[in-house]
């Protein structure tokens, strides 16, 4: 039998503002290996369910995460990893786990409500678990999106689209309905179904006419990747502006089909905006549960559906965020793909066109090697489709904002991105298979 002792901490927090008090009791149980933290909290743990509270009433009250911080995290050892995945577990701490925790010295990033960032760190700290504070209040961050947003929102009264900005689903489906309007000879708009709750999954595709191979991109199918739906939006506009005065596009369009899927998970995005950020998970209460096999949503279903019929898909190519990868197959087992000397060198390329222009390095590899064995992947589906050039970007930054990557940075992200898409996209014009 394993002797257990009980430490309880119990921290009186008055806020003079409402003179209100809230008690918050930690409980530590104390075993033969781990420190187990367990939180009855008497006032409300405000979680980034919140955060984003109303985004789309902008002008609504929020649910504040004022005092939030996200955690940079640096496990030493396996027993470590163990230990951050037990804390990961422990549901009423409310973390949010930004980068999880995967293999010894690679950094771990969470959100830590303000109600449980004294736990937190008196357990890793317990634990000798090195953490340093990465974002110091999330609430400032948010803040500024919210006034950003907002002050958008004017402007684009005027009727100019601003690509520099984040938008909500209803205006990222209206830019792409005048993208089309604009460009009828070369764009057209195809939805390949509906969303759980009935969102039209709308996919953007160039053609210059003819049965062509086709390139399959899409974005945002994480909701809380904001900057990738407006990567993809940019990238629509860049394709139909340079058609005809780029030479390298147009040589694509007269060589390959285009289909460009800037919003893939609409019900997750506008989730994102007004209650959460859906992540992954197992748990089926959680919001972001990853579902109970594969394909089992509708809109991943419709994306498997649409890339099968067309039969001619010859690049499948994602946008994430954050961490600044450019992986290929395999994440779900370790073995190299038969093509991998081919793909490698195509990623390399495209990272090394990406990085010319801003100066932004990016991690290229497999998925198992730059990050970790995971199934579940997108690219693995793709490729043992045998569509050969499956790729996954994970876009700016690295962590210092993560997720909340402020607006300003939306064009020199989506202008980089773009330079490695051509490059890969040219690859595949001039290897036809």
């Amino acid at each position: 039998m394993v002797e257990i002792g009980v430490i309880i901490i119990i921290i009186i927090i008055i806020n003079i503002t409402t003179t209100t008090t809230t008690i918050i009791i930690y409980f530590m149980f104390l075993g033969s290996n781990n420190l187990i933290l367990l939180q009855q909290n008497g006032g409300r743990n405000v979680g980034l369910t919140d955060c984003r509270e109303e985004m789309l009433s902008l002008y609504l009250p929020q649910a504040s995460c004022h005092r939030d911080q996200v955690l940079e995290i640096i496990p030493n050892d396996e027993e470590q990893i163990k230990t951050l995945l037990q804390l990961e577990a422990e549901e009423h701490l409310e973390l949010d786990f930004w980068k999880s925790p995967t293999i010894p010295k690679r950094t771990v990033h969470a959100r830590v409500p303000f109600a449980s960032i004294q736990a937190v760190k008196v357990f890793l700290e317990s634990q000798g678990i090195a953490y340093s504070i990465m974002i110091e209040d999330v609430q400032v961050l948010l803040d500024q999106e919210r006034e950003e947003m907002l002050f958008n929102q004017q402007r684009e009264r005027g009727g100019n689209f601003n690509f520099e900005a984040y938008h909500t689903l209803e205006e990222i489906y209206q830019e792409m309905d005048n993208l089309v309007a604009e460009n009828p000879d070369l764009m057209s708009k195809v939805n390949i179904g509906s969303s759980f709750e009935n969102r039209p999954m709308n996919v953007l595709k160039f053609s210059t006419g003819g049965d062509k191979p086709a390139i399959w991109l899409d974005a945002g199918i994480h909701a809380r990747e904001w900057v990738t739906q407006a990567t993809a939006l940019w990238t629509a506009k860049k394709i139909a502006s340079d058609y005809g005065t780029d030479p390298a596009v147009t040589s694509l369009l007269n060589t390959l089909d285009i289909f460009l899927l800037p919003v893939t998970n609409p019900d997750g995005y506008v989730f994102s905006q007004t209650t959460n950020r859906p992540g992954a998970s197992s748990n089926p209460c959680s919001d972001s549960y990853h579902g109970p096999k594969p394909n089992s949503e509708v809109e991943v279903k419709s994306i498997v559906d649409f890339i099968r019929s067309h039969g001619k898909v010859k690049a499948f190519i994602t946008l994430h965020s954050y961490s600044q990868l450019l992986m290929f197959p395999y994440g779900y087992k370790c073995a190299n793909p038969a093509d991998f000397n081919e793909l490698d060198e195509v990623a390399q390329k495209a990272a090394q066109s990406l990085k010319r222009l801003h100066g932004t390095s990016y991690e290229v590899g497999p998925i198992c090697s730059v990050i970790y064995q995971a199934s579940g992947g997108s690219i693995d589906w793709a490729y043992d489709l045998g569509i050969k050039y499956s790729f996954a970007f994970e876009l700016r930054d690295t962590g210092f904002y993560g997720f909340l990557l402020p607006a300003k940075q939306i064009l020199p992200t989506a202008e980089e991105t773009w330079l490695g898409l051509k490059t890969i996209m040219e690859h595949v014009r001039d290897h036809p298979y």
